[in-house]
């Protein structure tokens, strides 16, 4: 759904009343097999499934689990469906980015009237383990925010969906506790739109905002906004395209997923360099940096706080600001589009999100494109 006119009110500042992020909800062709990628290849544990053994006859959804990492996996069970239009349009990608919330009719309510679009006015879901109560508002391109009420549900997931057994799995654990944050691509001259959009109807704060000439190569670059909840466990960030002489990455996922959405998802992990080589047993691929990247680190991080060597062997980038290190690495697509990926993210004091590391990643990106054809 996109959003052209202004509906922002001038009520004053907005508390937010968002506390996290409470799952990611998926889109997929294929939810099973979906299921089984993210477990096998990601480390995820199968812990829910709703679907006509449920009652559920639309659709089947398959819930998996990394400490606070929540995906829910859904595919269409009919061809007319929303879900499958969506898919046909998008491609598998993040349809719901849903918020733990105190009151979900509250948090709707003040959304609503600070301008967001409503998509789900609230609504009760109940069983034998209690109630859920939700709501959901419209965002840049088809996705969506449902706030959850959570209180005392003492379910597996959600009404209408039963515990599932996590399968064994003999490799090693990939350690990813949480969703870092969520960054979002939007079209050009619509950054400030959404940026607005956030701060009113969610009350979350601009923390830094970069340039295209920050955030560039000589072919391609983007413009971006870092908003976050008081606390920081929420953390959303927007692109939009720079100017420049190529087809930056920004508009590739611009044209491939036929408009605004998701780009990617940071889980933050506390030991990266064990979830690098646990990933990579599991067969995910990583984006490669330039081979001089790690050389370039070595004046400005030679501190030896960093085994920079054993960074370069795993393609691990650094970065740092006034409070620490923040080390990051970036998967490759894992679906044939080139939209949404992952990245990992250990913080060691850090608050930024890479800001030196970008130019390095905008070449890594632009190799990838052009082995696309898409540069």
């Amino acid at each position: 759904m996109r959003i052209v006119e202004n509906r922002f009110t001038d009520a004053g500042p907005v508390e937010s009343t968002i506390q996290n992020v409470a799952h990611l909800e998926l889109w997929v062709g294929n939810a099973r097999q979906a299921a089984h990628y993210y477990c096998r290849g990601f480390g995820f544990s199968l812990v829910a499934y709703a679907g006509p053994e449920t009652g559920v006859r639309d659709r089947a959804s398959y819930v998996v689990r990394q400490g606070r990492c929540c995906l829910v996996l859904t595919a269409a069970l009919l061809p007319d469906s929303c879900i499958a239009e969506h898919v046909h349009l998008h491609g598998d990608g993040i349809r719901d980015v849903a918020f733990m919330v105190t009151d979900a009719a509250k948090a709707f309510r003040h959304a609503v009237e600070r301008g967001a679009v409503p998509v789900a006015e609230p609504w009760e879901e109940t069983d034998a383990h209690g109630t859920l109560r939700k709501a959901s508002i419209a965002s840049y391109g088809g996705l969506i925010h449902t706030f959850v009420e959570h209180r005392d549900y003492k379910g597996c997931f959600a009404p209408r969906f039963l515990a599932a057994v996590p399968a064994d799995d003999p490799l090693l654990p990939v350690g990813l506790f949480a969703i870092d944050h969520v960054v979002g691509n939007v079209e050009r001259g619509q950054l400030e739109f959404w940026t607005r959009y956030y701060e009113e109807t969610l009350g979350l704060a601009r923390r830094q905002h970069f340039d295209d000439e920050t955030i560039s190569t000589p072919l391609t670059a983007l413009t971006n906004t870092v908003l976050s909840s008081t606390d920081e466990q929420v953390k959303l960030l927007l692109n939009e395209p720079g100017r420049g002489t190529k087809r930056s990455q920004i508009e590739e996922y611009l044209l491939f997923n036929g408009g605004p959405g998701v780009q990617h998802v940071a889980f933050a992990t506390r030991d990266i360099r064990r979830s690098v080589r646990a990933l990579r047993a599991r067969g995910i691929e990583f984006i490669h940096v330039p081979a001089t990247y790690h050389e370039a680190l070595r004046p400005p991080l030679s501190d030896n706080s960093l085994d920079l060597e054993e960074f370069q062997e795993l393609g691990i980038l650094a970065d740092r600001d006034a409070h620490g290190h923040l080390l990051q690495i970036f998967t490759r697509l894992p679906q044939d589009r080139p939209t949404l990926f992952f990245e990992l993210i250990e913080r060691r004091g850090c608050n930024g999100f890479g800001a030196g590391n970008v130019r390095a990643l905008f070449a890594a990106f632009e190799r990838e494109q052009a082995q696309r054809g898409n540069l």
